[in-house]
Parts: structure tokens; sequence; C-alpha cells
């Protein structure tokens, strides 16, 4: 008898994804954004800056927040947001979007609509595990 593989191949990320984005602006106080996060049950709100469209380009993760706690630290969601935002498309397999995943180290991603370019919404690594585990 032989066990079949999992694979993602036939999953897509729209199949998955969270639709919408949380995000918030640089100026705004973490402890505010740690709030958020927690009041929302998410892993990671986007930064993005009202001067340039509104356009997400870093995360605050529960890791940021982690650290700025343990040193005490009073910051700001752009002083603190350390991770970069990669995009994948609503359309990729999820297995492709897994492998950017891992190749950048990132534990979410932003998902862009295929026709526009626009985000759409949030693929996050429990996205991934959730199809991963069916």
């Amino acid at each position: 008898m032989t066990i079949a593989e999992p694979t993602l191949a036939h999953v897509h990320v729209h199949d998955v994804m969270h639709t919408g984005i949380l995000t918030t602006d640089p100026g705004t106080p973490l402890r505010v954004v740690a709030r958020l996060m927690a009041e929302q049950r998410v892993h990671a709100v986007a930064v993005a800056d009202s001067d340039h469209g509104r356009r997400p380009w870093a995360f605050v993760s529960t890791l940021d927040i982690a650290a700025a706690a343990a040193h005490g630290d009073d910051q700001t969601a752009g002083d603190a947001a350390t991770t970069e935002i990669v995009t994948v498309s609503s359309a990729d397999r999820l297995n492709d979007a897994a492998q950017v995943m891992a190749g950048h180290s990132l534990t979410h991603l932003i998902v862009v609509d295929p026709a526009t370019g626009h985000p759409t919404g949030i693929l996050s690594a429990l996205d991934v595990a959730a199809a991963y585990g069916d």
C-alpha cells in the first residue's frame, strides 16, 4: 500500500486566503497595534503610509510586538515593522505561494487581484497549514 503525498497544487490562494487587510499608519503607537491584533486575533498588521497611497510596505508581527515588550520599548508601528511585504496573486497555486513564504522566511503574504494588482487580502502560514492538513 502506498500513501499519497499531500499536495497543494490543486488549491489556489483564493481558496484559503483571508479577504481584507488590517492596516495602520507608521505613527500608530505599538501598544495600539498590539491591542488591535489581540482584539482581531491576527498575527500581523500591514503598515501603510498615507503619503504614498496607503500602499502596505511592511508588517508588524506578533514577534515584533514581543521584542518591543521584552525591551520595554515605546515604539510606533513604523519603528517596529521589520517584516518585508511580498505579494502573491489570488490565482496562484497554494504550493507556489508556500514556496515564496519558505524562500523569504515569511509567515504572511499580501494577496493581490491578478487583474488590477490591488491588494485584496492576506495569506498566512496558518492558512497554508490548514490546507496542507486537510
